[in-house]
């Protein structure tokens, strides 16, 4: 089997990708059983809504702290323009999600992809619109607005590390899932 590095005249050990680590990703990814190219091509979608329920949430929780502490630091209009901003990013996510997964149970791979370029640009849209919209009809302090907005993207971060077995040394199931002796922590790592 040609590796991705072979195909593209760079054959560092670093650039192959093979049939493998393709299998371990999809295994980490969404948990299907792995050995049927079915595995390959399919994408289950409950494990993905799953994940984008916990990012909406987590987004809509900062939101709120980083109202309060707006609150705190500088009173209720800042606190407004915090909450703005953190709505808008968690609206946007919602959007995207709702985009990406709809009411489909599983896709494969091309509309994955499809879904994944249209759920962007949706969510994109969300924000510029949003963002036009607050900035016209409502005095904002923009550094809360912003600052609110930037935070809700470390809630990505948060349940990437959470849900990925590498960052996970205790979790090694994936959606219900066994993701085998493959699943590797960090101290087994070292």
């Amino acid at each position: 089997m040609a590796t991705l590095g072979e195909r593209h005249g760079n054959d560092h050990p670093r650039n192959r990708v093979t049939r493998g680590s393709v299998e371990h990703l999809a295994r980490a990814c969404h948990g299907n059983t792995v050995g049927s190219d079915d595995a390959l091509t399919t994408i289950e979608l409950t494990p993905l809504r799953r994940l984008a329920r916990s990012v909406v949430l987590g987004q809509a929780a900062i939101s709120v702290v980083a109202a309060l502490l707006s609150w705190a630091l500088g009173g209720r209009h800042a606190a407004l323009s915090a909450l703005l901003g953190g709505g808008i990013s968690t609206c946007a996510t919602a959007v995207m999600a709702l985009v990406v997964c709809g009411r489909r149970r599983a896709m494969d791979a091309v509309q994955a992809l499809v879904a994944l370029f249209v759920g962007e640009a949706a969510k994109l849209a969300v924000v510029v619109a949003l963002f036009v919209v607050v900035w016209r009809l409502i005095k904002v302090a923009p550094a809360a607005m912003l600052a609110a907005y930037a935070a809700t993207f470390l809630v990505y971060w948060i349940v990437l590390a959470r849900e990925l077995p590498v960052f996970n040394a205790t979790r090694r199931t994936h959606g219900g899932h066994d993701l085998g002796a493959d699943s590797v922590s960090l101290r087994e790592m070292r």
